[in-house]
């Protein structure tokens, strides 16, 4: 009990409440009369589709998907209509905003709650980030690649902002409500072997393990590479860019890129773990430039972890 309550008062620490610069944009949806909008609707063959194509694991509710998918004729009309009295309603069940949280260790010393991490396809996002720069090195042009940290990027979404983001996206009045709803009220506790924490109230963030969440949290950044002239790529809170560096307009670039990215954080109340972001200087004749992020100096770093791929400034990469 003591274990899971110390994890949860950590997990709780790192949430996001207001900050200065984010009133601007969520004052547009404050005004907006979303009730006069058409009212949404969950047809039976929707619901059906979706059964029929569900995963092979069970969910919280501990019901297996085989059932949900021998039975998709005789539930999908009583579930099509709770949905969309759910949807029009603007609310969600409570039971459906508990969340058990289970703290996987990452590495370090097991008394340091920071090597501890909720329980995130890590090949999509190396392959094209590698395939840009090895091709550079190949034709003899040095690279570097800055490697930023976003700490804890899933549990400091502000609420607000999501929101604001996801009418600035299209998303009708029925359905950010619904999803603010839904974010609004989550509690979680962690569940360590058979002892459980108290719950806590969600004050920020997105639910991670839920396909909606990584959804939102997508959104969130989606504007990141706003502006942005080098190769950006974007996984969870691990973010990296990179550009050839032979030209002093290459250097110059990667830091207004930068200096773009410093200013999204604050914009969007996010920080980046300065001590964590580090630079790798990549191919021959590399001139290793120095960059900063904000008032601070990035430093360089002979070899980078990236989704368990050691990468080093040959480029040789091992597993």
């Amino acid at each position: 009990m003591e274990k899971a309550e110390v994890l949860n008062n950590f997990f709780a620490s790192v949430f996001t409440g207001e900050c200065s610069s984010h009133s601007a944009q969520v004052a547009e949806g404050k005004s907006r009369d979303w009730e006069n909008e058409e009212p949404p609707t969950v047809g039976e063959d929707q619901v059906q589709d979706h059964l029929k194509n569900l995963h092979k694991f069970m969910g919280p509710d501990e019901m297996h998907p085989r059932v949900l998918r021998e039975l998709t004729d005789e539930v999908a009309k009583p579930l099509s209509i709770i949905f969309e009295k759910l949807w029009q309603s603007g609310e969600v069940p409570c039971d459906w905003k508990w969340g058990n949280i289970t703290p996987i260790f990452k590495k370090g010393k097991k008394e340091d709650l920071g090597n501890y991490r909720l329980g995130k396809s890590c090949l999509t996002n190396l392959v094209p980030t590698y395939d840009r720069f090895t091709a550079l090195v190949d034709k003899g042009r040095a690279t570097d690649v800055i490697y930023l940290d976003l700490p804890k990027a899933f549990d400091t979404v502000l609420h607000d902002i999501l929101v604001s983001k996801l009418e600035r996206h299209g998303f009708d009045g029925w359905t950010t409500q619904w999803i603010r709803n839904w974010l609004d009220g989550c509690t979680q506790r962690v569940v360590v072997n058979s002892s459980m924490s108290k719950w806590r109230s969600v004050m920020s963030g997105v639910p991670q393990g839920s396909v909606l969440g990584l959804v939102l949290f997508n959104i969130f950044v989606g504007n990141m590479d706003s502006g942005i002239g080098c190769t950006l790529s974007k996984f969870a809170d691990r973010t990296k860019l990179c550009g050839a560096v032979n030209m002093l307009e290459g250097r110059d670039a990667i830091q207004r890129d930068l200096d773009r990215l410093e200013r999204w954080a604050c914009v969007n109340c996010m920080k980046f773990n300065k001590a964590k972001c580090k630079v790798l200087h990549v191919g021959r004749r590399n001139p290793k430039h120095n960059y900063r992020l904000g008032r601070e100096w990035i430093d360089s770093s002979p070899v980078e972890k990236d989704l368990g791929v050691l990468v080093d400034e040959k480029p040789n990469m091992t597993w």
